[in-house]
């Protein structure tokens, strides 16, 4: 990012920008910023936008040989095309050629490195993996926000709001400015304003009650569960992520007897940083055959609805009260 942000702050620019990643709020700003900085306001002449699978390169390739109209450059955005996976080859080899009145940014969720079109486009522009960011760093964003509409909040309430709202930056802006017209008048703000007008995201809310489980505290387990019933969350769905949950906490323990780091657990796991801290913390409470048993005993749970032998409400509620009773 520090590359992305030199180029706008000098105006020189590269021919060609690819964003890529799974951070869509990081992707979605330097893309509109590239734009609004590369093109004068208003300027519809000389920018195309394509959007999905199946773009005509021809018709990309003709518009990029067009000279822009009273301008130094026209302007093409390709998004979500696929084309960093395969059928870019095309496209990889014209843009060795690519006039210098043409620029390109291509933004996608993900890509192959061994592609023609990535090589051609590292070649000739800049790639810019935009990741999920860390904990400290969405710590320190969190707080830049604060800090500009003039508040105070404790690392303690910035840990809560993360915890309560998740690691997607966009969702993390949404309920923040939620969360600033809540307490409008207020020099800071508390855990509980977070809670009063935050949204709880299930991930979180299902977290929290395999804590519950895990800590035999079957009334706040329960209790959980009637709020995500109340919710109109369909219960088999809950027993998905509940059994989903205990995988990666399977998972999770098993990388942790082999020795491995947050970092290494988080890359194999397929986790944010900051969750696989909270993933780390939740698997010392379980062992290894407690939680094969928990997913045997969800796998009987389906069973039980689909035979009709019980609804699905009640095998949720037993499932939950058997792994959550004290004896």
């Amino acid at each position: 990012m520090k590359n992305l942000n030199e180029d706008l702050k000098t105006g020189q620019f590269k021919q060609i920008y690819l964003l890529y990643g799974e951070e869509n709020y990081l992707k979605k700003q330097y893309k509109e910023r590239f734009v609004k900085a590369m093109l004068p306001e208003g300027d519809t002449m000389n920018y195309a936008f394509y959007e999905g699978k199946g773009i005509n390169i021809r018709e990309v390739t003709d518009l990029a040989e067009t000279l822009p109209f009273f301008a130094d450059r026209r302007l093409i955005v390709l998004e979500n095309t696929g084309l960093f996976k395969s059928a870019g080859a095309e496209l990889a080899e014209y843009l060795k050629g690519l006039p210098k009145t043409a620029s390109l940014i291509f933004v996608e969720d993900e890509v192959d490195k061994r592609s023609k079109l990535y090589k051609a486009v590292k070649a000739k522009g800049y790639v810019a993996e935009l990741s999920a960011q860390d904990g400290a760093t969405l710590k320190k964003w969190i707080l830049g926000m604060v800090r500009r509409e003039k508040k105070q909040i404790t690392d303690a309430a910035v840990l809560h709001f993360l915890h309560k709202v998740g690691t997607d930056m966009e969702n993390i802006q949404k309920e923040a400015e939620k969360l600033f017209c809540y307490t409008w008048g207020q020099d800071s703000i508390s855990a509980e304003d977070i809670d009063a007008v935050c949204v709880t995201q299930i991930s979180n809310h299902i977290f929290d009650m395999v804590s519950a489980v895990a800590d035999k505290n079957q009334k706040r387990a329960l209790d959980l569960y009637y709020e995500l019933l109340a919710s109109k969350e369909p219960p088999m769905r809950i027993l998905f992520l509940l059994t989903r949950q205990y995988r990666i906490l399977y998972q999770v323990r098993d990388l942790q007897k082999k020795g491995y780091g947050r970092k290494e657990i988080a890359s194999r796991a397929g986790l944010h940083p900051f969750v696989a801290g909270k993933y780390m913390e939740q698997a010392k409470h379980f062992r290894m055959g407690e939680l094969r048993a928990v997913m045997e005993d969800s796998a009987q749970a389906e069973e039980s609805v689909k035979t009709g032998r019980l609804t699905d409400t009640l095998a949720v509620e037993v499932f939950i009260v058997k792994h959550s009773s004290a004896s």
